[in-house]
């Protein structure tokens, strides 16, 4: 029997089916709360993706103006004109099935805005890719800007808990089951260094983000065309090829040594490093579920009463956070993979190719920003159980310092025996549920060992190896290198 609900036409408050309202269709995060309500988000909406398009037709006037190739008038008409609350994004993208992109109408539209004072002068010799690329490179360049102020408040808090913990002991963890004594400061360093890995990378390519302009094939044509009509007023030999370098000065971004309308290196590394990004951001998410476990305890997702809550189960706190940016983390390859394949791109412009960045980039930028945002929160408010950390080391009974025994115990039986006798000592432990070292102390090859090395034995604290040091050495490393960044700058 089918359920009532399964046929059941959605309708909204107002009782209206879908198309029958103004903002049907619309994402506003519902699936997606990893970034619902970031300042990634709002960063690359419709709205902003819009401006950015905006910017860019209002950059190449000006550019244009710059070079006596347009009037100044035309500029300052374009410019005024170009605000996004003046036109209906609804309208403009259902009008942009018919020429496959949102360029084409938008530059009707802005002509219609901008008046006489720039007739003719508005997107004069681009083609609608050099406008969408430029967009989008101008979203992404923002959204970073937004990106990087997260992952240094994550940077920031991880420095910070790897310094307090810097001795604090707990099981090193390999293929699930316990290794050998580490120090969670040293996790947390760790943790730090993805952090600013993920930092550089982004900063490297938001500061390599280009403009784009080549006209219909990338050639410079048509601005070639006007440059030589306007000659013989103003315009001097060589303006055209100055022209992708000036509208990128008018744009804020880099200027491209090439037009790369099939030439999609820029694209591609933006897509690796978003998805290192998360990546290295999962990482650290990662490790926060499986410490805090309930069987584990080590640490627990901070965020007050009700964080974490469960519809079923009153008494969960679950990792909601850690959970979010894992999620995103396994997302971002897809997304990556899509623009990594759009590197094949055919003839001079593309078919599909390009058209398939679109989305994927704007969701890679999505779920990396609520990501980072997610991350810094977890790291500012994560509590940490160094108690838990002791009993946990003590699970095994001293079996976790087998190792550690077999080396202290070389000195005395040689290497080769002193492994076999740990081994042997360690099964009989995991069988008989008692201490390592108390098996130990019963072999008569062992009599002669010293009672300063058998409290060693005892105590999991103090095999932790250049675990602190090693955190104090990654903890040295600066949160912005200085190549990357000038004092005060903002990123």
């Amino acid at each position: 029997m089918t359920s009532p609900s399964a046929d059941r036409t959605p309708t909204d408050a107002a009782g209206r089916a879908p198309g029958q309202g103004a903002d049907d269709g619309a994402d506003v995060g519902l699936l997606s709360p990893v970034r619902a309500g970031s300042p990634a988000e709002a960063a690359t909406g419709d709205a902003a993706f819009l401006q950015a398009l905006l910017d860019a037709e209002a950059a190449l006037t000006r550019a244009q103006a710059r070079l006596r190739l347009a009037p100044a008038a035309a500029a300052t008409a374009v410019t005024e004109a170009a605000e996004a609350a003046r036109y209906d994004v609804r309208e403009l993208a259902l009008r942009a099935r018919a020429g496959g992109n949102p360029v084409i109408p938008l530059v009707a539209e802005l002509t219609a805005a901008a008046g006489p004072r720039a007739d003719g002068h508005i997107h004069r010799g681009a083609t609608s890719q050099d406008i969408m690329d430029t967009a989008a490179m101008l979203v992404a360049h923002r959204t970073l800007g937004l990106l990087l102020v997260d992952l240094d408040r994550t940077a920031a808090a991880l420095a910070e808990l790897a310094a307090t913990h810097r001795n604090s002991a707990l099981p090193g963890r390999t293929l699930t089951q316990h290794a050998v004594p580490t120090t969670f400061g040293l996790k947390a360093a760790g943790w730090r260094s993805l952090a600013l890995d993920a930092r550089r990378r982004l900063s490297a390519v938001r500061e390599t983000l280009p403009a784009q302009l080549g006209g219909a094939a990338g050639t410079l044509a048509a601005f070639e065309g006007y440059a030589r009509s306007c000659a013989g007023q103003q315009a001097p030999s060589g303006t055209a090829l100055r022209l992708p370098g000036v509208f990128a000065e008018e744009t804020g971004l880099a200027e491209p040594s090439l037009p790369w309308h099939t030439l999609r290196t820029p694209v591609a590394d933006l897509a690796a490093a978003l998805a290192h990004t998360t990546g290295a951001l999962g990482k650290f998410a990662a490790d926060v579920l499986v410490l805090g476990r309930t069987e584990v305890g080590e640490v627990a997702e901070g965020g007050g009463s009700g964080a974490g809550g469960s519809s079923a189960m009153p008494h969960k706190a679950n990792p909601v956070r850690a959970t979010l940016v894992t999620a995103a983390a396994r997302q971002l390859p897809a997304l990556a993979g899509t623009l990594f394949g759009a590197l094949v791109a055919e003839d001079e412009r593309p078919a599909g190719a390009w058209h398939s960045e679109w989305q994927c980039l704007r969701e890679a930028l999505r779920l990396t920003g609520g990501a980072a945002r997610c991350a810094a929160e977890l790291a500012e408010e994560l509590r940490v159980r160094p108690e838990r950390m002791r009993e946990n080391l003590a699970l095994t009974h001293g079996r976790i310092l087998s190792e550690h025994a077999a080396v202290a115990l070389a000195a005395y039986v040689g290497r080769e025996r002193a492994k076999s006798l740990v081994g042997d000592a360690a099964a009989r432990s995991a069988a008989e549920r008692v201490p390592l070292v108390d098996v130990l102390r019963e072999l008569p090859e062992l009599a002669d060992v010293a009672e300063d090395v058998w409290q060693e034995l005892s105590d999991p604290t103090r095999a932790t190896g250049c675990a602190a040091q090693l955190a104090d050495r990654a903890s040295a490393r600066p949160p912005v290198p200085w190549a990357e960044q000038a004092p005060g700058e903002e990123p």
